[in-house]
């Protein structure tokens, strides 16, 4: 859109000093004679633009004048590029949120201009994680589209289960936790959460919808997570780990120490360890052998007991 190049033309010349319109022409990815124009027209809406002729030649801003954002604290600033586009992990919407940083830095002040930049150069973040991910987040611009008009969205979606199906929606909002995006919609059935990596060939429909009058997303994914989580499977067991076990599964697993009093090897403590099942706990118990001991439930200590014999027996057979 013109309107946009106009802004974009606005904000180099902003950030560079003077550029020669074939630079400006470069940058826009325009011809030198729209370049010309876009010149012209930020002349006539009364950007006080100077043309210099000759070689070195070009068009600049006058002195002192600049557009204006609110100004930033130190502390906004900081957050803000904590912020980093590469976080949404989508390379579309990467390539679109770092233009308009961009844009953003190039209307700040010289001196905050600097100290940003000097910040985002000490500053790194990495979206993926040390495991590969299958997350897909080719649907997510359609998705935004069509929560941006307030159109009925549909698509093909994947559930646990592996079953595919239409669905067609009306999309209120998206949320972003840790590395996966969620669609909140209102369906047939009521309101539903989507996980958009499970989305296939999305449409946004051209069929508009009413937007529930007092819904907030904030307040509705607060329920919905606490709903989920009070229903999830759990599995309770009680652990006897060793400092270095204790510092592991402290980082991913909800426990707390168990006031009741075993007879334990020095250094070790009792813990009260959530799991998400049998298995998982059964899984985790093998796995810190000899820095770990299950206390119980019974059927714990009897599956760990009985597998922790057959490797040993196998062990041995094979000498």
């Amino acid at each position: 859109m013109k309107a946009d190049r106009l802004l974009s033309a606005l904000l180099l010349l902003q950030a560079n000093g003077r550029l020669s319109e074939r630079e400006i022409a470069e940058r826009l990815e325009v011809s030198q004679r729209t370049a010309h124009r876009d010149m012209e027209a930020l002349c006539a809406a009364g950007v006080p633009l100077i043309a210099h002729r000759g070689a070195q030649g070009g068009w600049e801003l006058e002195k002192g004048w600049r557009t204006r954002v609110p100004g930033l604290e130190d502390a906004e600033l900081r957050a803000l590029l904590m912020a980093q586009p590469s976080a949404l992990g989508d390379r579309r919407l990467t390539a679109a949120a770092e233009r308009a940083y961009d844009k953003l830095v190039a209307s700040l002040s010289p001196p905050m201009r600097a100290q940003a930049e000097s910040m985002r150069a000490r500053l790194h973040i990495d979206p993926s994680g040390w495991r590969p991910t299958s997350e897909d987040y080719s649907a997510l611009p359609i998705v935004q589209d069509a929560l941006a008009r307030d159109v009925k969205l549909t698509f093909l979606y994947s559930g646990i289960q592996g079953k595919t199906r239409t669905r067609t929606v009306d999309p209120l909002g998206l949320v972003s936790k840790q590395t996966a995006w969620y669609l909140v919609a209102r369906t047939s059935d009521g309101m539903r959460t989507f996980r958009v990596s499970r989305m296939r060939e999305p449409v946004a429909l051209a069929i508009r919808f009413e937007r529930p009058p007092r819904f907030s997303l904030a307040a509705y994914w607060k329920h919905s997570t606490a709903q989920l989580q009070d229903t999830r499977q759990r599995y309770i067991a009680t652990l006897a780990l060793a400092s270095e076990a204790v510092a592991a599964l402290a980082q991913w697993l909800a426990m707390k120490l168990d006031p009741r009093c075993y007879k334990l090897p020095e250094g070790w403590q009792a813990f009260i360890v959530e799991f998400d099942s049998f298995y998982s706990a059964r899984f985790v118990a093998l796995g810190l052998a000899g820095s770990a001991l299950v206390i119980g439930p019974d059927a714990l200590l009897r599956a760990v007991t009985e597998q922790a014999a057959a490797v040993l027996q196998t062990a041995v057979d094979r000498q």
